[in-house]
């Protein structure tokens, strides 16, 4: 199961992408708002037991201040993928970026583009992938999908 959460409701539709794609390899996800500002408490017991309720990967995304990825990761034994989400309040995304990308050491989080769910979900069904034969052969077959879609795109343009 991969859990995704966002630090709030507008952070919705980037994170569509995450749950679309995990939905379409048949992985089990669960979805939630977890503010790292607004409900610390929720947080941190989110956090540490996450994975008590059978979740392998965690995806955050967050915007602006983006605090909620690493603070998942200080405290969670499972991988954390950081969602940067270019908000109202953004930067055009850059301070959403750095605060998740610049961990401190002991406290990985991987980094996707900014709005990058899809990528974040992928990447979540890969960790997943690594030890589930059914998910990795998915995998195998979405990688084929595109390679198929760009052999067929070159070959329309191709002169």
């Amino acid at each position: 199961m991969v859990g995704i959460i966002m630090g709030s409701d507008s952070d919705l539709p980037v994170m569509q992408e995450a749950i679309d794609i995990l939905e379409s390899f048949n992985i089990q996800i669960e979805v939630d708002i977890v503010s790292a500002h607004r409900t610390p408490e929720k947080l941190v017991d989110y956090s540490k037991n996450a994975h008590k309720r059978g979740i392998q990967v965690i995806i955050a995304g967050a915007g602006g201040a983006a605090h909620l990825p690493g603070m998942v990761a200080s405290m969670s034994p499972l991988p954390v993928i950081g969602v940067p989400v270019k908000s109202r309040n953004s930067i055009d995304g850059w301070d959403s970026i750095l605060s998740i990308l610049q961990m401190p050491g002991g406290v990985p989080v991987a980094t996707v583009a900014l709005d990058g769910a899809k990528n974040a979900g992928i990447l979540a069904a890969q960790i997943i992938g690594a030890s589930d034969e059914l998910i990795l052969n998915k995998i195998i077959a979405y990688k084929e999908e595109l390679k198929l879609k760009v052999e067929q795109a070159s070959a329309r343009v191709r002169k």
